[in-house]
């Protein structure tokens, strides 16, 4: 994706300011994000705040080839060793299991389908976890496309999040909620039921 290093910076900042006000519960679980890549979102300052306020955060670990993904946790200051792609990955905190997965797209279709690398690691993991964490696809409007031609294997995220606002899977399809507002906003998009409701983290 061809942005500029201050257009990135801006559509973090909107992805965070969403994920913050659209699901006040994230600090309450433990959240999976992804070390960037290339120019995919940066979810290291957001999973800095969370941790500040209680969550615990991970970060995916690539065990073997065809095989599902553990979760191991990050901290700030946590050992990291290059892996697949050099993305760094913590090698001696603790495997946990995630409650909420924030998953970097290289594109996305009307029906909540994602474009990954090719690998099928999440579609793999997310499909053996015997309870599922709510998947929350983050990742730019100009990644949105008409479909993927999805295969049978391929699951839909539940939200994504761009730098214009949410989206959640409803049925079939991915409806458009709005930019979440700070606490004490009048908007409806402010309340927590907007975006909570559904699922709670059971931390």
């Amino acid at each position: 994706m061809a942005l500029s290093r201050e257009t990135l910076e801006a559509h973090r900042k909107a992805i965070d300011a969403s994920l913050e006000y659209g699901f006040p519960n994230l600090h309450r679980g433990v959240v999976a994000f992804c070390w960037p890549y290339k120019n995919e979102y940066d979810a290291r300052f957001l999973a800095r705040r969370l941790r500040e306020r209680g969550a615990r955060t991970v970060l995916p670990v690539v065990v073997a080839p065809k095989t599902p993904l553990v979760f191991r946790e990050w901290h700030p200051g946590v050992k990291l060793v290059p892996g697949v792609y050099d993305i760094p990955y913590p090698i001696e905190s603790d495997e946990l299991l995630p409650d909420y997965v924030l998953l970097p797209m290289n594109g996305f279709d009307a029906g909540g389908y994602r474009l990954g690398y090719g690998g099928g690691f999440f579609d793999r993991t997310l499909a053996s976890l015997a309870k599922r964490p709510t998947v929350i696809g983050v990742t730019y409007e100009l990644a949105k496309i008409d479909t993927i031609h999805p295969q049978p294997y391929d699951i839909p995220v539940d939200y994504v999040v761009t730098e214009r606002g949410i989206y959640r899977r409803d049925g079939d399809e991915l409806v458009f909620l709005g930019a979440p507002q700070p606490p004490g906003d009048a908007s409806v998009l402010a309340s927590p039921v907007c975006y909570q409701g559904e699922f709670q983290s059971g931390h």
